[in-house]
């Protein structure tokens, strides 16, 4: 995925990997949105550094007011610095950066589109990619599924980076804060990085779990009912520190 960028302060390639939009900068980056791409980058790094992500093989973002501000496509997150900014607005226009934005960008456009998501986080997490190609709906193995609005659904798979990928995520995302991608990964979201984060990183342990306790021979993990889910969510909806 060798690509190429120019360095806009002196008009030297910067770094290997990355990609040119091949326009100036359409304004400056604000205080909010300085402060906003940092946090996103500490994010995408983490994911690779808690084993969520090979390479550049996810992506992330963070939404400030109208704009949304998401990884470069192809860029390895410990290359990326405060002059990679990359923004777009809700229609995919980009306004910041002269980085090509992430190949997913319909799928978390249409999740900043149509939820109240302040972020997002996609992976290709190893266990939630295997539980992608095997069942339908990761079966209910524990409480935590509550957190997540209940049984986690399998998108359909589809070509990354199409819409009909978008658009079967969003029907997997109906009442739910993260899905499986059919031999693809996850994604969720949430009202902040770490939210969105914590959901990915509580989605692909479910999914080990899972995974782990169907491997024994002659045994069937226990698993719990609709409403055994639902009332761990309604409990989970409280926990955790207040004020």
């Amino acid at each position: 995925m060798a690509e190429e960028r120019r360095d806009q302060r002196d008009g030297r390639d910067a770094r290997e990997g990355a990609q040119a939009v091949g326009e100036p900068w359409r304004r400056r980056v604000r205080a909010e949105e300085a402060q906003a791409w940092d946090a996103l980058v500490a994010t995408a790094r983490r994911t690779v550094s808690d084993g969520l992500v090979v390479g550049t093989s996810g992506n992330v973002s963070v939404r400030v007011g109208d704009i949304v501000l998401v990884t470069p496509s192809g860029v390895p997150y410990d290359r990326l610095t405060p002059d990679d900014t990359v923004g777009v607005d809700l229609d995919g226009r980009q306004v910041l950066g002269t980085l090509l934005p992430t190949s997913e960008l319909p799928m978390h456009l249409a999740v900043h589109r149509s939820t109240d998501a302040r972020a997002v986080v996609h992976t290709h997490a190893v266990h939630a990619t295997a539980v992608s190609t095997l069942v339908p709906e990761l079966p209910s193995v524990h409480y935590m599924s509550g957190a997540l609005g209940g049984p986690v659904r399998v998108a359909p798979y589809a070509t990354y980076g199409t819409e009909e990928l978008a658009e079967n995520m969003l029907r997997a995302l109906t009442d739910r804060s993260a899905c499986l991608l059919q031999n693809h990964g996850t994604i969720a979201y949430g009202d902040s990085l770490d939210q969105a984060y914590d959901r990915t990183a509580q989605l692909e342990w479910m999914c080990r779990v899972w995974l782990t306790a169907s491997s024994v021979p002659g045994l069937s993990p226990t698993l719990l009912s609709e409403e055994q889910v639902a009332e761990a969510g309604e409990r989970l909806r409280g926990y955790g520190q207040r004020g």
